[in-house]
């Protein structure tokens, strides 16, 4: 295959590989231009850029180009410029916004409406029921589940829409040629079969820290709002919740136990204008009608499954274990049972995921 130095889709691509060419250097050369085309072509009418990026204009890397072109000559994956009318509107209307997505899935999928779901890497068992359960029930009603494929929350989301029978899509800072963090890549199979998967970053992009808030710019950009499940203080969930704001678009947070330090990121953005949520359908008030998210569908929190009834010792037990974390000692102490008989009882809860074991010989409730 010898790339074509005119087509549209190559200049467009090594115009994106020229070493320090972002989002903003690319739409000034852009509104100069008025296409790559011609940028690659003039390059001596350049101005305003340094010296390595008009290195790269004069000397762009076509072999590259030609490798990345080969990749995408395959079923569902695609690069949609920022002159491409399926370039999602949304997006479009921020203000740096990717001038190139790369994308594998459904394509037209990133026009739909779309929730953004997102939160702690290192979860509470409750925070990531609750993650999966909200994005259950609104992928069910209509919504699109957009996240970043971290571990955690944002895995939780995915698989909850993909559980609900809904669609949902994956922001990530690496090429897609690459899966980042591994244990996803089952994940990130079932999201392109089921959904997208997009990137601006070219093929052969390892994951590198400044490149996770460009991504987060993104999943805020495309969606309706953002919904925070649970975040500490300096979350990169906070940044993503931020750029929402800036985006003119909805913030949703979940509230929790004053105690849980995964919780103040999510009390600091409800200080800050953030919609306090404390059931799917409170999104749903805020975005359905726009939407046009089904509300005919049983509440999030009742689809979870019942759990047994409690008798004896263990009805006892919980009327003393709370959401907010307790230790063994004062478990013994507040229930009157013996130390063995809680300590069985914990031990078959936790493996039945009714209760979370926490550092520091802790226990808090995962649910009703």
């Amino acid at each position: 295959m010898t790339v074509d130095k005119h087509s549209d889709i190559a200049c467009w691509i090594a115009l994106q590989r020229v070493h320090g060419v972002g989002p903003v250097s690319f739409a000034k050369l852009l509104a100069q231009f008025g296409s790559p085309q011609q940028v690659l072509q003039n390059p001596s009418q350049v101005t305003g850029m340094s010296q390595s990026v008009m290195e790269g204009l004069y000397r762009p890397d076509w072999a590259q180009v030609e490798e990345d072109l080969a990749w995408l000559d395959n079923d569902g994956r695609e690069v949609i410029t920022l002159h491409d009318a399926r370039y999602p509107q949304l997006l479009k209307q921020i203000s740096d916004p990717p001038c190139l997505l790369y994308v594998q899935g459904e394509v037209a999928l990133l026009s739909e409406w779309q929730l953004a779901v997102v939160g702690s890497r290192n979860p509470s068992a409750s925070g990531r029921n609750t993650a999966f359960d909200f994005a259950r029930y609104l992928a069910a009603g209509g919504l699109a589940i957009t996240s970043g494929l971290a571990a955690g929350i944002d895995g939780a989301a995915h698989k909850g829409a993909l559980a609900g029978g809904g669609k949902t899509i994956a922001v990530v800072a690496t090429g897609l040629d690459r899966v980042y963090p591994a244990q996803h890549r089952q994940l990130a199979h079932d999201i392109a079969a089921n959904g997208a998967i997009v990137s601006e970053f070219p093929l052969g992009t390892t994951p590198r820290a400044e490149l996770f808030p460009r991504r987060n710019r993104i999943i805020s950009g495309l969606s309706l709002g953002t919904l925070i499940v649970e975040a500490a203080l300096k979350s990169g969930s906070l940044i993503t919740a931020r750029m929402a704001m800036e985006q003119y678009r909805e913030v949703f947070a979940i509230p929790g136990s004053i105690h849980n330090p995964l919780s103040r990121g999510c009390h600091q953005l409800i200080r800050e204008g953030a919609k306090l949520v404390e059931t799917a359908d409170d999104i749903i008030e805020e975005l359905g009608a726009l939407a046009g998210v089904e509300t005919d569908l049983p509440a999030a929190q009742d689809s979870v499954s019942e759990k047994p009834e409690r008798d004896g010792d263990y009805q006892i037990l919980f009327e003393h274990l709370g959401f907010d974390p307790i230790s063994v000692d004062s478990l013994i102490e507040n229930s009157g049972l013996t130390a063995d008989a809680v300590s069985s009882m914990l031990l078959l809860l936790e493996l039945q995921g009714e209760v979370e074991s926490l550092p520091g010989g802790r226990y808090v409730r995962t649910g009703s």
